[in-house]
């Protein structure tokens, strides 16, 4: 009995000793002045959005400049899709990790993973609601929610009444440009109807026509981005009517609806800069440097004129 006791206690200490919570060798991150051959991992929330393509762009090509090598995937707007991609990322042993969050809630378990790996993380637009993050790299959300409401305001007069598409449930961007634009609207227009369309160009046309139907007295539509904006105005231009439309991203098919006299105007953001300050957030962060919480990129209002 003795003996078999005995045996018992060293498996056991031979199983708390070999299961060290020490992450294996492969998935420490390299860090300091002497780091060779950088892999950093990007996760963005969808590729199918012509904003999030530039935004990928911009990472990329900085990475190429400091000789850094880029692995991508795409979301696809899936959030439990985007928490196995980057466990897969890690996996491969990047460096840092660079997150466009689908869901700021979702997300927060794998960047607190990544935590616990010592990899540094660096969220790109929206944040993650819960771990440690380096640095969130976006546009001022809220400002830019103001900058649509008061310009609409300007158009349409003191208590117009508006239509609000909101974006993703859940995502930082959404919340932001919400709040901005409900701490002017809320005192100077009046929100008819609000409804998501996932900053989706089909959805954002959908819904937009069941919303005209409801609301025929809207004066101007609001979108939280240019998709939903652009499917919004093919929705009025079906039903004959002339509201003013005003997005958020100020991507290329965007600015080209605003020239063609169509999107009335859009909260332009710089994607491809965002992605551009994000590489050199991570990149600094890796070589020791202490980074900013909060790296805004510049914002402006695009119109024709």
């Amino acid at each position: 009995m003795k003996k078999l006791t005995f045996l018992l206690a060293a498996l056991l200490l031979i199983l708390t000793t070999g299961c060290s919570l020490e992450p294996p060798s492969w998935a420490k991150p390299k860090t300091g002045g002497d780091i060779k051959n950088m892999k950093i991992g990007l996760s963005i929330s969808t590729l199918n959005n012509p904003f999030f393509v530039s935004l990928k762009d911009g990472v990329v090509a900085e990475a190429k400049k400091h000789g850094i090598e880029t692995i991508v995937v795409d979301a696809q707007n899936d959030s439990a899709k985007q928490s196995n991609d980057v466990d897969d990322l890690m996996q491969k042993g990047v460096n840092a990790l660079l997150i466009n969050p689908t869901d700021s809630a979702a997300i927060s378990t794998v960047v607190q993973s990544a935590n616990n790996l010592g990899i540094p993380v660096i969220t790109l637009d929206r944040s993650s609601d819960k771990g440690d993050v380096k640095a969130l790299v976006a546009s001022d959300n809220v400002k830019g929610g103001k900058m649509a409401a008061e310009y609409i305001e300007k158009m349409i007069g003191k208590g117009g009444k508006v239509i609000e598409l909101e974006g993703v449930a859940g995502a930082s961007a959404t919340r932001e440009r919400g709040k901005g634009f409900h701490e002017v609207a809320d005192k100077d227009l009046k929100v008819i109807a609000k409804q998501t369309a996932d900053f989706d160009r089909t959805k954002g046309l959908n819904v937009m026509e069941n919303l005209l139907q409801a609301n025929p007295d809207v004066q101007a539509v609001f979108a939280h981005n240019d998709e939903m904006a652009l499917g919004a105005i093919e929705a009025i231009k079906s039903s004959g009517k002339d509201i003013p439309v005003i997005g958020f991203d100020g991507n290329e098919d965007a600015l080209k609806s605003i020239q063609a006299g169509k999107l009335t105007a859009t909260v332009a953001q710089q994607p491809e800069l965002i992605g551009q300050m994000a590489v050199q957030a991570a990149y600094d962060v890796l070589h020791g440097k202490t980074v900013e919480k909060s790296i805004p990129a510049p914002l402006k209002l695009v119109t024709k004129e």
